[in-house]
């Protein structure tokens, strides 16, 4: 009998370590697979440019097509200054010499945003569209590119900006390939996805998710 409640013990501990290792579950999360063709998501906040899900081959997605050639993006999720991390799948194609930039951000419009600049081959972060911090990164095009960001607070009135990207099908990276400490606590804003046609060909975005980090 002791040792039946020693095992039972054992497996009661293992499991809630098991439970502690989960990853948190997302605060906002979109694969469109339930969204509307043709539209976009009511909860999104559209900046600009002609966004809509579009579906390929069985898989839905948000698309902003080529034309115009500016810069555009969406903003989505909840509204909050520190201790989230936002992930996101981005798909784009070359066009001769011409290549599109994209990305992802947090703490709104304003706040900053980890891009992939194909033509510097370049990971950035940015902002307000001014590159603060970048490394060496080889875009393929034609692929996915997986994004992962993150602020957070370190210490009494110290903040860190963090990213990430790799192409879909290769190791993701155990570090963070750019880190940039702040000492303005950023404002409150939702995260984002971004893109600028240069390539004047659509860029495609997926698995959106936005989780809490502590």
């Amino acid at each position: 009998m002791l040792s039946a409640r020693i095992c039972l013990g054992v497996l009661l501990a293992a499991s809630l370590n098991l439970r502690a290792e989960e990853p948190p579950k997302p605060l906002y999360e979109n694969n469109f697979e339930k969204a509307a063709v043709g539209k976009v998501p009511d909860e999104f906040l559209v900046l600009g440019g002609e966004f809509a899900v579009k579906e390929e081959g069985g898989n839905k997605f948000l698309e902003l097509p080529g034309e115009p050639n500016d810069s555009f993006g969406v903003l989505f999720g909840p509204t909050e200054a520190v201790g989230l991390s936002v992930k996101a799948r981005i798909f784009g194609t070359s066009k001769g010499r011409r290549s599109p930039v994209f990305g992802v951000g947090l703490n709104g419009a304003n706040g900053h945003w980890l891009r992939v600049s194909p033509q510097k081959e370049e990971l950035e972060l940015v902002k307000e569209d001014e590159p603060v911090k970048a490394v060496p990164f080889k875009w393929k095009p034609g692929s996915w590119v997986c994004f992962q960001m993150q602020v957070r607070e370190t210490k009494p009135n110290e903040w860190v900006v963090e990213g990430k990207a790799w192409t879909e099908g290769d190791p993701e990276p155990k570090d963070w390939q750019l880190s940039l400490t702040l000492t303005e606590k950023p404002e409150a804003g939702r995260a984002s996805v971004r893109g600028s046609p240069f390539a004047n060909t659509p860029i495609r975005f997926d698995d959106l998710a936005v989780t809490r980090i502590k």
